[in-house]
């Protein structure tokens, strides 16, 4: 079955950095698009990056453009986000889905089908 396994979520300082992980099992992680999202406190999950099926294409959000990184290593079947500058208004739960259509990426939260436990991300001095 399909399996993706977040990790690196932790507490970070304003103006700090973490790397997020996720793991993918169960299906042909190097014909899927993946896709980063967070969930604020209180708020609905957000877009917040995503990366073609080949890593030769990336998309952000307005609001983590210059500061996250997305990348991926098809040998080991993970998809990353690398987080600098970090923002207390970056807090949440980051996800990482699998884009439901082989070959293709997107924005939309709809077009994923399956979907991480999530890992916490705090910033907070």
């Amino acid at each position: 079955q399909v399996q993706l396994v977040e990790s690196g979520g932790g507490l970070a300082q304003p103006g700090g950095s973490l790397r997020l992980s996720c793991v993918a099992s169960g299906f042909a992680f190097e014909s899927a698009g993946m896709g980063w999202f967070r969930q604020p406190p209180g708020k609905q999950r957000e877009f917040v990056a995503n990366i073609n099926w080949h890593g030769s294409t990336t998309d952000y959000a307005d609001s983590v453009k210059g500061r996250f990184t997305v990348s991926r290593d098809n040998a080991k079947n993970t998809v990353y986000l690398q987080m600098n500058s970090l923002e207390p208004e970056d807090t949440a739960l980051y996800y990482c889905g699998k884009v439901k259509h082989p070959m293709t990426t997107s924005t939309r939260f709809g077009n994923y089908d399956y979907w991480g436990q999530g890992t916490q991300v705090t910033v907070s001095s």
